[in-house]
């Protein structure tokens, strides 16, 4: 969570304000007009299917037995789908093709929208510098997690008749 002291316009303390039913930091200078609105931020998600398989992936910021699916944020001028392909590229060294839009999950805990895509690859693995394992997982023994993009984990299970 970020927690601003000063406002970045005019230097002046920020306070908590109430607008419209809801708490932000405000510039507390009458001529300033600065809210930091903190919204989230959009995060694309790639539950990738390869060779009939779930690859999970994990980051090397993780502790050892965390796994999760492929994310990474959105890039000025970028589409969700071209960021997500991107990921897909940039992490595990796979062409990815979109089968489609998972869904939507507010990732409250991050402060993040997450926008979750399955995607079929292809290619040989070559795990990027963010990840430190990558498991391959039958979609029978895949379970879902209860937070972040484990929702969208249990929307495609479900989907596939996989009730976990």
């Amino acid at each position: 969570m970020i927690k601003m002291k000063y406002c970045p316009q005019c230097g002046h303390r920020l306070a908590y304000t109430r607008i419209e039913d809801r708490e932000y930091l405000a510039c507390e200078s009458e001529t300033c007009n600065y809210v930091f609105w903190d919204n989230p931020l959009p995060v694309v998600a790639a539950l990738v299917e390869y060779e009939g398989n779930v690859l999970l992936a994990r980051n090397k910021a993780w502790p050892p037995k965390m796994y999760g699916l492929i994310t990474g944020f959105l890039e000025k001028k970028e589409s969700p789908e071209e960021a997500v392909l991107r990921e897909v590229k940039e992490e595990l060294g796979l062409n990815g093709k979109i089968v489609e839009l998972i869904g939507l999950y507010p990732f409250y805990e991050n402060n993040e929208l997450i926008i979750a895509y399955h995607v079929q690859a292809e290619g040989e693995i070559i795990m990027g510098r963010e990840l430190d394992e990558v498991k391959v997982v039958p979609p029978t023994k895949l379970k879902p997690w209860a937070f972040g993009t484990g929702f969208a984990v249990r929307e495609w299970l479900k989907k596939r008749g996989i009730e976990r």
